[in-house]
């Protein structure tokens, strides 16, 4: 997770990330991450339309956004 964080922060691409709030809540936001601490990292959330501060042990998964056409195919078994 951390090479997605960095690259994003990098390559300013956006990522999507499960994060859950302090009320246990999961929430998926599409961002671009601004600044990398030690224990966050500072990030525009298209959702709000802000920046935002997401504490890293709340990031479940980041993932490279996936594109319209994937999220409608269904996966291929082989």
């Amino acid at each position: 997770m951390n090479k997605l964080l960095t690259r994003s922060l990098t390559e300013q691409s956006p990522i999507e990330i499960i994060y859950m709030t302090d009320h246990c809540n999961t929430t998926k936001r599409k961002v671009i991450i601004k600044k990398v601490n030690m224990d966050s990292v500072t990030a525009y959330c298209f959702l709000r339309k802000q920046l935002r501060t997401f504490r890293l042990d709340c990031i479940l998964a980041a993932y490279p956004p996936m594109k319209y056409k994937e999220r409608l195919s269904p996966i291929k078994r082989g």
